[in-house]
């Protein structure tokens, strides 16, 4: 199982028009990804209901999870779209 932790940059948190960009990402994964605050229960990333009721803010730290073939690839670019503000896009 790949595992990344990432910063949260957009200034908004997981909200709204980050959180559709991120599961839109997660979507074209192919994968079964979740995200969740370290230590906490971790919730579905492909939805967008998941993520935003996940009410990760800025500056908090949240980890991804992905089994499969291409899950560290996959898992290295979600990370990088959570480490920007997609806010300022």
């Amino acid at each position: 199982m790949a595992t990344r932790t990432v910063t949260i940059a957009s200034s908004v948190g997981l909200h709204a028009r980050p959180a559709s960009l991120f599961v839109e990402a997660v979507g074209e994964t192919g994968l079964d990804v979740e995200i969740g605050r370290p230590g906490e229960a971790s919730v579905d990333a492909g939805s967008i209901l998941g993520v935003m009721a996940l009410g990760a803010k800025h500056g908090e730290e949240v980890v991804l999870t992905a089994e499969g073939p291409e899950a560290e690839a996959a898992l290295d670019r979600l990370a990088e779209l959570l480490a920007t503000d997609l806010d300022a896009q």
